[in-house]
C-alpha cells in the first residue's frame, strides 16, 4: 500500500485498529494475561521474544487479514522484527493492515491531575526510521485523571506540539490524551478536554490532519463533532480497562468512533491454546469489536 492508499484505508475502512504496542512496563502483565508466567524468562530480551511470538501468532492468524482489522499499533521492537518472513510493517501491509508505531517514552509523575509524556529528544529520528520501514502513523499517550483545566490543557497542548514534530517527518500522529474511566469527574473533564482539542485543531495548519485516540466518553456522542472534523482523519477509542463486551457496548453508543483496543482484543487469548482454538477466540473478539465500530 502507498501512503495515499493507507490514508484512504484508515479514513474509510469499516473495521478497527488493533493495539499491539505493549512496551517494557506493560509487557509482563500482557504476558501474564496470555498465560506466560514471569518465571518463564530471565532477561528482558527473552521477555520481548515471548511477546513477539504472541504478536506474530496474532498477525499470522487467518482471521487477522480478513479485512476487519484496518490498522495495527506496534511497539518499536515489534516494528523492527519480522513476521511471515518479512518485516512486520511490510507483512501487515501485505495483509491489508496499516502500520502505526508507538513513539512516547512513558509518563511523567502526575501534576495538576494529569500525567504528561516524558521528553522525547529522539522522536524525529524514530519517525524517519519508521517511515523508511513503511509505517503510516504514530501513537503517543498521556493520561488525565481529574477535571483540572490546567492539567487537561497542558496535556492536550503537549499532544499537539509533539504531533507537529511527527507531521514534519511525514507521518500521521494519533494523539491520545486518555481520560481515566474510573475518574469520578470524568463527564465534566471530558468536556474541558474536548474544548482543548478543538482549540488545538483550530491552530493546526490547513491541509494537515491528525488522528485522535480517546476514552469512550461518559456522555454518548460527545465526540461526534470530532469524527466529522476536516482536520481529523479518524477518531478511535481505547478500551481503557473495560472488558471486551463492556467496551463494545459503550463504543456502539458513539457513531463515528472505531475501536483501537488492546485488552479488549487480547483478553481471552492463551499461549496454551492450539491454533484452531486461538484463531476461533481471536476471530470472535474481532467480530464483536468490528460490529461495535461500524454500529
Amino acid at each position: 500500500m502507498t501512503f495515499d492508499e493507507m490514508k484512504a484505508r484508515i479514513a474509510e475502512g469499516q473495521g478497527f485498529i488493533a493495539a499491539l504496542d505493549q512496551s517494557g512496563g506493560s509487557t509482563p502483565k500482557a504476558l501474564a494475561g496470555y498465560g506466560v508466567a514471569e518465571d518463564t524468562w530471565t532477561t528482558e530480551d527473552e521477555m520481548f521474544g515471548l511477546i513477539h511470538e504472541m504478536r506474530q501468532r496474532i498477525i499470522e492468524s487467518p482471521c487477522f487479514g480478513n479485512g476487519k482489522v484496518i490498522g495495527a499499533i506496534l511497539f518499536e521492537k515489534t516494528m523492527d522484527g519480522t513476521s511471515g518472513g518479512k518485516s512486520v510493517p511490510a507483512r501487515l501491509k501485505e495483509r491489508g493492515i496499516v502500520p502505526f508505531l508507538k513513539v512516547d517514552k512513558g509518563l511523567e509523575d502526575e501534576r495538576n491531575g494529569a500525567q504528561l509524556m516524558k521528553p522525547n529528544p529522539g522522536l524525529e529520528a524514530m519517525c524517519n526510521r519508521a517511515r523508511e520501514l513503511g509505517v503510516f502513523g504514530t501513537k503517543m499517550r498521556s493520561v488525565i485523571k481529574s477535571a483540572n483545566p490546567v492539567g487537561i490543557k497542558e496535556a492536550v497542548r503537549q499532544q499537539f506540539a509533539e504531533g507537529a514534530r511527527i507531521l514534519s517527518c511525514g507521518l500521521v500522529p494519533m494523539l491520545e490524551p486518555e481520560y481515566d474511566i474510573t475518574a469520578a469527574d470524568r463527564a465534566e473533564g471530558e468536556k474541558i478536554m474536548l474544548e482543548a482539542i478543538e482549540e488545538g485543531l483550530v491552530a493546526l495548519p490547513e491541509g494537515q490532519q491528525v488522528m485522535l485516540k480517546l476514552s469512550i466518553p461518559k456522555e454518548a456522542g460527545l465526540y461526534g463533532g470530532l469524527t466529522n472534523h476536516p482536520k481529523v482523519l479518524r477518531v478511535v477509542a481505547l478500551s481503557g480497562g473495560y472488558s471486551t463486551d463492556d467496551a463494545c457496548r459503550e463504543l456502539a453508543k458513539n457513531p463515528g468512533m472505531i475501536a483501537s483496543f488492546s485488552r479488549g482484543l487480547l483478553q481471552d487469548l492463551r499461549a496454551a491454546q492450539d491454533d484452531a482454538e486461538f484463531d476461533a477466540t481471536l476471530s470472535a473478539a474481532m467480530d464483536k469489536i468490528q460490529a461495535a465500530s461500524v454500529a
